[in-house]
């Protein structure tokens, strides 16, 4: 019996992931770039004032063929999280690693796909702030999660900034676009700590 519904499981398992990848193949955002052919400056040479350490973001990047399993994996694991906290913490980690992978794809003169992975990874962040303020009704202490996600949000805005020199400029309006996510993001996390008489991360870009 035991055996039957550790193969019954199996089976499920398999099928939901390819389901989900069918999915993911259906629901791609596609892009096309020019390329920059000219030399830039090294990303990331500039002193940072905000003090968020980003994850690496792995062997795997967009650009592979096997990059659809992995991200299937984090809508699996992402369904299966029963926690509207720890969904938020996952959603931030993410988005991170899509921000560093574009990131690198940018680097690496593959506009096309690193436009359609800082869009998705950008959008991770929107989930991020969303679940942490189901997680907050609901009675979890988010406190310290949303300090980190309001100075999470200040560095993908400073990160997609300093994409500028490797972006193409018919991709520059799409880029610019996707960082009102972070914008978004700084707004709502600063306000949620303000309700709570908590410290906010100060805004580099005050001003801009």
């Amino acid at each position: 019996m035991f055996k039957k519904i550790l193969l019954v499981s199996g089976v499920f398992a398999f099928a939901f992931a390819i389901l989900s990848i069918s999915i993911l193949q259906a629901t791609s955002i596609t892009y096309s770039f020019t390329a920059r052919t000219s030399d830039s400056p090294v990303l990331g040479v500039e002193a940072s004032e905000i003090n968020y350490q980003m994850p690496y973001e792995g062997k795997v990047l967009p650009d592979s063929p096997i990059w659809i399993l992995k991200a299937a994996r984090d809508r699996i694991w992402y369904f299966i999280t029963s926690s509207p906290l720890r969904k938020a913490e996952l959603a931030l980690l993410f988005s991170d690693k899509r921000l560093m992978s574009a990131q690198t794809l940018f680097k690496n003169k593959k506009p096309d796909i690193a436009v359609s992975t800082l869009t998705k990874g950008e959008k991770y962040l929107e989930v991020a702030v969303l679940q942490e303020s189901i997680a907050r009704s609901r009675g979890f202490d988010t406190s310290m999660f949303l300090e980190r996600l309001a100075t999470a949000s200040l560095k993908h805005r400073e990160i997609i900034d300093g994409l500028m020199p490797f972006v193409p400029e018919d991709a520059k309006p799409f880029v610019i676009k996707v960082e009102d996510y972070s914008i978004n993001s700084y707004k709502v996390t600063s306000e949620a700590l303000n309700l709570k008489n908590l410290p906010v991360p100060i805004n580099p870009f005050d001003g801009d």
